[in-house]
């Protein structure tokens, strides 16, 4: 049966140094699992690969969106499946990379079937949250689907939002559609986790925020700012330069916070893929990228 091995872990954890070493073994392009390098225009604060990391290896789902488009992991789980099973008629093994948890766990388990929201609805409930506040919208999706209500996190608008929208578009409640069911793939799925010691992972997020700033982070924010209302926009790195440039916070505090924010975000990642228990893990901080590439070898070879 062919294969695919799925290379997850926290943020600047070492996934795209490994991920080469992996892809060129197995002749496999890389197939990205990055909710944001998905963007044009946002390669420096989501530490995209580079021109030349690219012409080295075919990537997939680098900077294929415009800022402006929705795009949702259902539709990433139909997108990337497709794209799976063309170059598995070419490839025996494939490697797919990234952090971002819902992509890993659309391809690995299967997105719920949720109905396509109408563009219009969706603007109106946004109108709304500018407008009044979330507190409104959490009232009517606690009055709609108070199973939903007590499960969401009520502080995260998107998600508030997106049950609400569901239940009005659908006039079924949101939880009705989570089965929460393990879908079937025609390949196996080797996951491999990456992790380091806290302390060293935590030098890394703050080095590479420092690096993205030398790289010309500040001036891709600046050439969003006009876009920074839009949900790609809604992450680490943005945010936070976004208040900056309001005149909210001062650059240093800015950059502070970019760097807590993403350790905040690693350790939510971490406990995240802990969850799951078919993930094979590797501590980078105990062993070398060379050791490991040669467990996940061994490791693929026996599944």
């Amino acid at each position: 049966m062919k294969k695919l091995i799925v290379l997850l872990g926290p943020t600047a954890v070492g996934k795209t140094d490994l991920s080469f070493k992996i892809a060129e073994h197995y002749k496999s392009p890389i197939i990205s699992a990055d909710s944001r390098q998905l963007y044009k225009g946002l390669e420096t604060g989501t530490a995209a690969p580079t021109q030349e990391q690219l012409m080295r290896i075919k990537h997939y789902f680098i900077g294929t969106l415009n800022v402006t488009d929705y795009y949702s992991a259902s539709e990433y789980e139909t997108d990337a499946l497709s794209v799976i099973n063309e170059l598995h008629a070419t490839h025996n093994t494939l490697v797919l990379t990234g952090g971002s948890m819902m992509y890993i766990d659309a391809i690995c388990k299967g997105i719920d079937e949720i109905p396509t929201i109408d563009e219009t609805l969706r603007q109106e409930l946004y109108s709304l949250y500018q407008d009044e506040g979330l507190e409104p919208i959490r009232q009517q999706l606690k009055m709609l689907d108070p199973v939903i209500y007590d499960q969401v996190d009520l502080k995260n608008y998107k998600r508030v939002i997106h049950a609400l929208e569901v239940c009005l578009m659908t006039g079924k409640p949101y939880s009705s559609f989570r089965t929460n069911s393990i879908k079937e793939r025609p390949f196996r799925i080797i996951k491999i986790g990456l992790n380091r010691n806290r302390e060293e992972l935590y030098m890394r997020i703050n080095t590479r925020v420092d690096q993205m700033m030398n790289n010309g982070l500040l001036e891709e924010a600046k050439q969003q700012f006009a876009n920074k209302h839009l949900n790609s926009l809604n992450t680490v790195g943005y945010k936070e330069l976004f208040k900056h440039l309001e005149g909210e916070w001062d650059l240093d505090f800015a950059l502070e916070k970019i760097k807590r924010n993403s350790r905040v975000y690693a350790r939510k990642q971490i406990t995240w893929f802990k969850r799951d228990e078919d993930i094979h893990w590797f501590n980078l901080s105990e062993q070398s990228e060379d050791e490991v590439l040669d467990e996940i070898i061994n490791i693929t070879e026996k599944i």
